[in-house]
């Protein structure tokens, strides 16, 4: 039986998470995509914690809701590193989650470094 896209992506973010860790001085930078938003957050994985988190959802003013482009992902990467800045936080491990680095994933990352992390 065929594998579908999703049991792909899940397969790939299993082989990526065997590799890759967040510390305290050193967090994850952890992308999931929906087909309505993009979301990012920190995660210290030696406690398990969530540092910070930002999304298209949570940047949407008085109800109006962001449309998924890269200029939205884009923010939310900027928006992720400036509250990683607040935390003193300088340098990340990215995590794609199985995604292709290719459109809002790209985008997003790009953003993170335009607003001043180092992954």
């Amino acid at each position: 039986m065929k594998m579908t896209k999703e049991q792909a992506r899940r397969r790939k973010k299993i082989r990526i998470r065997k590799k890759i860790s967040g510390t305290a001085a050193r967090p994850r930078l952890v992308v999931f995509r929906s087909n309505k938003h993009i979301y990012a957050q920190l995660v210290d994985d030696l406690i398990g914690k969530t540092v910070t988190a930002s999304s298209s959802k949570a940047l949407a003013k008085d109800g109006e809701a962001l449309k998924l482009t890269c200029e939205t992902a884009a923010l939310v990467g900027k928006d992720i590193a400036a509250k990683a800045k607040e935390l003193k936080i300088e340098t990340v491990v990215f995590d794609r989650s199985g995604y292709i680095y290719h459109g809002r994933v790209k985008a997003l990352a790009d953003g993170a470094r335009e607003g001043g992390l180092k992954f």
